[in-house]
């Protein structure tokens, strides 16, 4: 996992414990949230498909984005 390079929607290179804003509005599936662009998420965590993060949101906790949809803060 040391050796993948995850990458946001501008090519900005992605760390664990990052901080990012969403791009587009996502709803989340299976709850009635929506995450509005814009939005902080901190202190992201890395996983071992470089498509993807986990991190915890306003209201949704464990939650799985996919890194097209976020920029580096």
């Amino acid at each position: 996992m040391d050796d993948v390079i995850v990458k946001d929607s501008n090519g900005a290179i992605l760390a664990n414990g990052d901080n990012v804003t969403l791009t587009k509005d996502l709803k989340v599936k299976g709850s009635s949230v929506t995450l509005k662009r814009g939005t902080l998420v901190k202190n992201i965590r890395l996983t071992d498909d470089p498509a993807h993060i986990e991190c915890n949101a306003d209201k949704v906790k464990g939650l799985v984005l996919k890194t097209c949809f976020l920029k580096k803060a």
